[in-house]
């Protein structure tokens, strides 16, 4: 195929803005929903690209769209422009008004009851005018957000090496507990097994997390079978007032159970279960102003946690 002309002036910002809605939302309505356009003019800017670009960039199928092999490598590329543009115009911003500017954080659990609001306090305190937004998300949404430029890094644990468009930073090293409400009828025992907490239901990380996992394969190491009765959830909230409120068992990391007055973690050993915590920032990205802000403070709170 001949090699597109991407700068002859015919392609414009908004087909990037619209392939990334595409492979997001894997649907014209989807797309146009979230742009907030009909389906019609998402159509008519499908279909301009694909002239433009001389490919075929989705596969259309019942249930929505697929991108191709193009589609997957104009969306990585577009993703990467738009990140590069959000970037440029939050950093003349912070430029032309010094202190201000915006970093936005997005987290999942590990980090996220301690370290994440210790920085936030830290970083407010020096820089009052300075917002940041926090995003809680799955791992898997929080990167496209990060790759796109709607999330400047992201915080929590850190689970497979960095590719190609990102890079990880390990803060500190965190165990795994199993953690229970202060008035849980085992929350005062001073030996708990394993099987003391099969009678309970349990609340365990969704079935696309690598904690998950782990979890499953040292159930079958000690020859018991996942909890039948139980909640999948990664949400803090919901776990925290879930365990003050009822009889349920969760597996949380350590430092969520060790800074919450109202929670206990049991003595039941998970090794060899544990992670690190870290950030993921975005490679080949320039951080602006804020980032780098919150980044050194992410930095400095995460080791006066290690040494406490």
């Amino acid at each position: 195929m001949d090699m597109p002309r991407l700068l002859d002036g015919r392609l414009k910002l908004r087909h990037l803005i619209l392939v990334d809605a595409l492979t997001e939302q894997g649907s014209v309505v989807g797309a146009a929903a979230a742009l907030h356009v009909t389906q019609p003019v998402v159509t008519r800017g499908l279909h301009d690209l694909e002239a433009i670009l001389g490919v075929t960039l989705y596969d259309r199928g019942p249930r929505g769209i697929t991108p191709t092999v193009f589609g997957a490598a104009f969306t990585d590329h577009a993703r990467a422009v738009l990140a590069q543009l959000r970037q440029a115009a939050r950093h003349m911003t912070e430029i032309a008004e010094a202190d201000r500017g915006t970093v936005v954080v997005g987290t999942h659990l590990a980090g996220s009851n301690l370290l994440l609001p210790r920085a936030i306090a830290a970083v407010k305190e020096r820089h009052p005018l300075l917002t940041v937004v926090v995003r809680e998300a799955t791992p898997e949404v929080l990167l496209v957000g990060l790759e796109a430029g709607r999330v400047d890094l992201i915080l929590g644990r850190l689970t497979s090496l960095a590719g190609d468009t990102t890079v990880r930073e390990s803060l500190y090293e965190e165990s795994v507990k199993v953690v229970v409400g202060e008035a849980h009828p085992l929350s005062d025992r001073a030996e708990v097994g394993l099987a003391d907490l099969l009678e309970y239901p349990w609340i365990l990380p969704g079935t696309e997390t690598v904690l998950r996992r782990e979890l499953e394969e040292f159930f079958v190491r000690n020859g018991l079978a996942l909890p039948e009765n139980r909640v999948e959830c990664t949400s803090f909230l919901t776990v925290r007032q879930l365990l003050i409120e009822t009889d349920v068992v969760a597996v949380l990391p350590g430092l969520i159970g060790r800074g919450d007055p109202r929670l206990v973690t049991l003595p039941v050993p998970l090794e060899p279960i544990g992670h690190s915590v870290g950030v993921t920032l975005p490679a080949g990205r320039p951080l602006g102003p804020s980032t780098q802000k919150l980044l050194t403070t992410l930095r400095s709170v995460a080791a006066e946690l290690e040494e406490s």
